[in-house]
């Protein structure tokens, strides 16, 4: 795979070669993985062999094209280049590029990788989509274990651009490398995970926050409502910007990390000790449920939905555009090469 970029109308570049995706799977997440790969313009063969998987699948496609379109579609992106399959055998065969979305059975997906490598052109990567099974495990029966890679996203994947990449025991860097550049080619983010650890790294860290939230919960220091807009309203804001190491390296005033790591990161420590580690009981369980309920009000789930991602495709852009602005200021700043610059060209003359 060669290198390629992503242009501003969310295109992939033609010198990156993959053409041809195949999506098995098509719950939430392969539904959505299959909506951005559309968007970006390729070709995409999607198997399940349930009945009425397909039809659902075009209406979460047509659900989700607004998204997309504000997000930036290549000039060739359709949903007329979706075609369906039962059988991920035939889906992946020619394939370019595989992402897997079965549901999380272990032993599900070691015999799905095996059937799809043995069924997929030997170049061809086969990404898992597993939130928490190890690469090692599900490559295990697998006759080029080297081409298979996690290829995790974040709920839902046309728009969030956060992807881990993960090698299993087998998996070989030129995968990692690959898989890499062809999600940062699409758009993505994404991060090279490089151990396997359960949950990989987001939903670690997504997990350690909500073991606070329910034990604050738990010990009525808050209720449900609060807990969220606590999250929402204050450090999730800056997350949504920046991650932790560099806003504490802001955090730190002029002398940056070195004076937050000197000065600040005690009071912080002193928490570690502090804080909850609760079971999550039928009975905290209720509390949960009924807060949320309570603070969801009439909005039914698709309504919060729509909320959640106008919200996203707003700060989404509102960075997009930060990031260009940045980009053309660095550019003006930048002298040119040579010792002087170059001279006026006179009025009327070229």
């Amino acid at each position: 795979m060669q290198q390629s970029s992503n242009n501003a109308n969310g295109e992939m570049a033609s010198a990156n070669p993959v053409r041809r995706v195949a999506v098995v799977g098509t719950g939430a997440i392969g539904a959505s993985w299959t909506a951005l790969y559309l968007a970006r313009g390729l070709d995409v063969v999607v198997a399940n062999p349930n009945p009425g998987a397909e039809a659902r699948l075009r209406r979460y496609v047509d659900s989700a094209w607004q998204a997309l379109t504000l997000m930036g579609v290549s000039h060739k992106g359709s949903p007329e280049h979706l075609s369906f399959t039962a059988d991920p055998s035939t889906a992946v065969s020619q394939a370019e590029f595989v992402q897997e979305c079965a549901p999380e059975d272990v032993n599900l997906k070691i015999k799905l990788f095996a059937q799809l490598d043995a069924a997929a052109p030997v170049e061809t990567i086969i990404a898992s989509s597993s939130s928490s099974l190890p690469m090692s495990v599900i490559q295990s029966q697998c006759a080029h274990p080297a081409r298979c890679v996690i290829g995790h996203p974040f709920n839902p994947p046309h728009i969030v651009p956060l992807v881990e990449v993960v090698g299993g025991a087998k998996t070989s860097p030129e995968t990692i490398e690959r898989a890499t550049t062809f999600y940062r080619a699409i758009g993505r983010k994404p991060i090279h995970v490089r151990k396997e650890v359960l949950g990989h790294v987001a939903n670690r860290l997504q997990a350690a926050l909500y073991r606070e939230v329910a034990s604050l919960i738990e010990q009525q220091v808050v209720d449900v409502a609060d807990a969220d807009a606590a999250v929402c309203w204050g450090p999730g804001l800056r997350w949504g910007i920046m991650g932790p190491n560099l806003l504490f390296h802001l955090g730190g005033g002029e002398g940056g990390i070195h004076h937050f790591m000197e000065h600040l990161a005690r009071p912080i420590a002193a928490c570690w000790k502090d804080l909850g580690n609760p079971d999550l009981t039928p009975e905290l369980q209720e509390t949960i449920i009924n807060g949320v309920l309570e603070e969801a009000g009439n909005r039914t789930l698709d309504m919060l939905t729509r909320e959640r991602d106008e919200l996203l495709l707003g700060l989404l852009r509102l960075r997009s555009k930060l990031a260009k602005t940045r980009t053309t200021k660095q550019r003006s700043r930048t002298p040119v090469s040579g010792s002087q610059k170059k001279p006026r060209t006179p009025t009327g003359r070229s």
